[in-house]
């Protein structure tokens, strides 16, 4: 009789764990980022690749990722003091301003770009940047659309020179 109190007990327990942690999964509002696929910015970002590949930089991270119309989309990535980094994000042809803004582990902003959708590269945002400390970088990318105000697909790149 004692261990069948204790078993029941026991699965009990375990349901009642399940059931918080399917209600934690389903109840929470984090954003995910959702890989995309749209041929015009692949082909794009193939383009930038060759070209800072003769220049000597190697892609270290490369994402495609589908955003809303005017929201950030926070990308986190770790530098190394000295290193000489291309960043790039290739937003939808169809969008109308493009912007990128790159932040240091305090916060402070270290780069701003701008773009207006006006012709074939006006949706590619890259610049070199060579950090002063080994930190964590925010970089947040955004693109306003009046055609589409989700599922706008951006692609995302960040090359080292190793030569």
């Amino acid at each position: 009789m004692k261990n069948l109190t204790r078993n029941l007990l026991l699965i009990f327990t375990f349901f009642i764990l399940v059931s918080f942690s399917a209600k934690a999964q389903k109840g929470s509002d984090v954003i995910r980022q959702v890989a995309c696929f749209d041929s015009t910015l692949k082909s794009q970002a193939d383009s930038l690749k060759m070209v800072l590949y003769k220049q000597g930089f190697v892609v270290v991270r490369e994402a495609t990722m589908t955003m809303e119309s005017e929201y950030e989309m926070p990308v986190i990535v770790p530098l190394n003091e000295g290193s000489w980094y291309h960043i790039a994000f290739i937003g939808d042809m169809t969008s109308k301003l493009y912007e990128v803004r790159m932040y240091d582990q305090d916060e402070k902003q270290v780069v701003y770009q701008k773009h207006f959708g006006n012709g074939m590269e006006s949706n590619v945002i890259n610049y070199s940047y060579i950090p002063k400390f080994s930190e964590y970088h925010m970089i947040k990318p955004v693109q306003v659309n009046k055609k589409k105000k989700t599922n706008i697909c951006g692609y995302f790149i960040i090359f080292k020179k190793v030569k």
